[in-house]
């Protein structure tokens, strides 16, 4: 190691990490002192080696770039740089010379070398570091967002797929709720009142009448349930508040579960978008919860935020589960529900977090 390696000072600069592939402990030391004078306020960290199995084994540590001789009896730029290919490293080599013709510089930046330096101008070596330094800096930041923009796409691939069949299932509710409760309730409707047409004594026919009604009514309230799961009017009217208040009771209640609702901050008037998911996110995680937790106390928590944004925490005291069990894997019935609110809140702009271990509840928290 050269001399300049000596150890930081707390609250000093990285040194610059240089791996030096020179057979002459002269010129080496001469690098050295040639950085130090041209740029005395950084520090540099030197390395040598001299031949291709010293060069292998160094490349195990990181370096920032390499300085290579481009005269050496046993190794060359050539062979460092199809090592540097071979192990897929992207470290700059910079060739260190003292004479090199124009050809033979062309030759070796094609084969990969990102530049080269006179041992008499090894003054301007800082700025030529700094170079390749900063170019590779910026390579790995582009490959950096490229692989999250592949994995975003990745993401929303995956995320529209399960869309469409989150939003079939959806409408196969629907259409079995009105086949189901709805349509069996007006078909008895019109049963009844064809029956009180046909009757001879006024008395049936009063009976019959009386039934239509009844079944009128609880088409009416059928109507008005499935009205509000798709969304409430006290959402456009009163807000979220009221409405998650109003969907609380009534899953929470008939199921026998003690609830409580708070809310937090200002409340935007008219509710937006995040409103709307909020409240079925709130839907969703009550509907997880009777049919699944077991519990005696649901929690609603709404914070209401700057920008437009908004908090929902949603707890309960029940059975809690596994959620890398339940949720790692292809998308099934058993977490059909929870991938559906994490793909919503997503899709957003929140993010969806599930918080609970076996026998110990559920928290859900997100952030739209």
């Amino acid at each position: 190691m050269n001399l300049l390696d000596a150890e930081p000072t707390s609250g000093s600069p990285q040194p610059i990490r240089l791996l030096c592939v020179e057979d002459n402990p002269d010129d080496f030391d001469l690098l050295g002192f040639a950085l130090e004078r041209a740029d005395p306020q950084r520090r540099y960290a030197l390395e040598r080696v001299e031949d291709a199995a010293s060069f292998t084994q160094a490349l195990q540590k990181e370096f920032d770039a390499i300085l290579c001789d481009f005269n050496l009896p046993r190794f060359s730029p050539y062979a460092a740089l199809q090592i540097l290919l071979a192990r897929r490293s992207g470290t700059p080599l910079v060739v260190v010379t003292r004479a090199i013709g124009e050809e033979a510089a062309v030759h070796v930046l094609r084969c990969g070398a990102k530049d080269y330096v006179t041992k008499d101008k090894l003054g301007t070596l800082p700025q030529i570091i700094d170079r390749v330094m900063t170019e590779r800096h910026r390579v790995l930041e582009q490959e950096r967002l490229g692989r999250e923009l592949e994995a975003a796409y990745g993401r929303l691939k995956r995320l529209s797929a399960r869309l469409v069949v989150a939003q079939e299932r959806e409408r196969t509710l629907i259409s079995r709720e009105l086949h189901d409760q709805l349509g069996q309730t007006l078909t008895g409707m019109v049963i009844h009142l064809h029956a009180a047409k046909r009757a001879a004594a006024e008395a049936d026919a009063q009976k019959h009448t009386d039934t239509a009604m009844d079944m009128a009514q609880a088409a009416v309230s059928q109507l008005k349930t499935l009205s509000f799961n798709l969304r409430p009017a006290q959402l456009d009217y009163l807000g979220l508040t009221a409405a998650a208040q109003t969907a609380v009771q009534r899953m929470a209640e008939p199921a026998g579960i003690a609830f409580s609702v708070v809310a937090r901050g200002a409340e935007p008037a008219p509710p937006g978008d995040a409103a709307s998911v909020a409240l079925r996110l709130i839907q969703e995680a009550l509907t997880n919860i009777i049919r699944h937790a077991r519990a005696s106390l649901i929690t609603v928590r709404l914070r209401y935020l700057p920008g437009g944004r908004i908090g929902v925490l949603v707890v309960d005291d029940g059975v809690g589960f596994d959620k890398h069990q339940l949720l790692d894997g292809q998308t099934s019935e058993r977490n059909f529900g929870l991938h559906g609110m994490i793909e919503r809140t997503e899709l957003a702009g929140g993010k969806l977090h599930i918080r609970t271990r076996p026998g110990q509840g559920v928290a859900i928290r997100a952030v739209l």
